[in-house]
């Protein structure tokens, strides 16, 4: 999943910025970790598969 989302980031796709997500820039350095999206993210897969997947 965090590889799909980066990916879709790189092309342009992903609007993902959510309040809960971090994102630290300084000079020459950027990182953002989309902490809130994956969590988010992971609460609807969960629910999705459970529903499709139940016995």
């Amino acid at each position: 999943m965090g590889g799909m989302i980066f990916i879709l980031s790189k092309l342009g796709g992903a609007g993902f910025k959510m309040p809960g997500d971090i994102l630290i820039k300084r000079e020459n350095f950027t990182f953002f970790f989309p902490l809130t999206t994956f969590l988010i993210l992971s609460i609807v897969l969960s629910i999705l598969l459970n529903i499709f997947f139940r016995r």
